[in-house]
């Protein structure tokens, strides 16, 4: 069992590029690490890893010990996948990384409700805007907003559809008036958001063409979202969000939709998970919740 053990702390290892990195990812420590490495060399008598003060690379005899070691890790995770997909309570720990406004808004609220339902669940989430790498960062879960990209190692699923809707308060309207049409807006000030150097365009798309962009008058950039609801309430201007943002406000009074809803931009939130033959249980159950709760929220 103790070689076992040395063998998996081995593989995580590698994965996850360092000594350091292996450590958090155990819950152990960087030098309970080093000796099980150091074991291990001692009992195969060679040397795995190169080692400097900054860094640990493999050597050649430790890519080629590490590409054995791999398959049987990977024939054991699945033996473990194929077990667990049979029983019926869901177990373990799930870690999901999601984009932060909307996690908090909507994802979080609908996979807390898990905990309640199976008490040997645990959740680790993660409110990140960065596209996080779930194979590095070892996550089980992401949900995404920007479109999917191909990557073999990977699987997703549309789990809703977010709405975006041009909305200002009825104090801007009572000053300025409401657009008619889309070609309005260029004559209004807008509250346009802005992340680095990429103004996000106002998209209202049509058949002949799906990008296509007709931006207001902007003196107010924001990087934030629930700032833009904040500064349409304010008085500052049109707003162009997601509708699940903007429903509490809407309902309370305190904004306005304008323009047809036909003119709403509409686009898919997706999760995506790593490439396996068997999907855990404890990942089939939260995006299969997502799936049937989420759209309710969306607006």
């Amino acid at each position: 069992m103790e070689q076992l053990k040395g063998i998996s702390i081995f593989v995580e290892t590698v994965e996850a590029g360092g000594f350091s990195a292996a450590a958090d990812r155990l819950h152990l420590t960087r030098s309970a690490v080093g000796k099980t490495i150091a074991r291990l060399e001692q009992r195969l008598g060679v040397r795995l890893f190169n080692r400097t003060t900054r860094m640990q690379s493999l050597t050649e005899e430790g890519r080629f010990f590490y590409e054995h070691c791999l398959r049987a890790v990977e024939e054991i995770r699945l033996g473990e996948a194929m077990l667990e997909s049979g029983r019926r309570d869901v177990r373990g720990r799930l870690r999901i990384s999601m984009p932060v406004l909307f996690g908090r808004r909507c994802i979080a609220p609908i996979l807390e409700t898990l905990l309640d339902e199976h008490p040997d669940l645990e959740l680790d989430l993660s409110f990140n805007d960065r596209v996080v790498d779930l194979l590095e960062d070892g996550f089980d879960l992401a949900i995404r907003n920007s479109p999917l990209k191909d990557n073999p190692d990977l699987m997703g699923r549309a789990i809703a559809r977010h709405r975006l809707t041009v909305c200002a308060s009825p104090t801007y309207l009572e000053k300025h008036g409401a657009p008619q049409t889309v070609f309005d807006i260029p004559q209004h000030e807008g509250i346009v958001y802005r992340r680095g150097d990429d103004d996000r365009g106002w998209i209202f798309p049509t058949a002949a063409d799906p990008r296509r962009r007709i931006p207001p008058k902007a003196r107010l950039r924001l990087d934030d979202l629930a700032a833009i609801s904040d500064a349409a309430v304010a008085g500052r201007g049109l707003a162009w969000l997601p509708c699940w943002l903007v429903r509490e406000e809407v309902l309370a009074g305190r904004l306005i939709q304008v323009l047809k809803p036909e003119t709403a931009n509409v686009f898919d939130a997706h999760a995506v998970w790593p490439r396996s033959p068997v999907m855990l249980p404890k990942v089939r159950l939260a995006i299969d919740t997502l799936v049937a709760r989420l759209p309710a929220m969306m607006g």
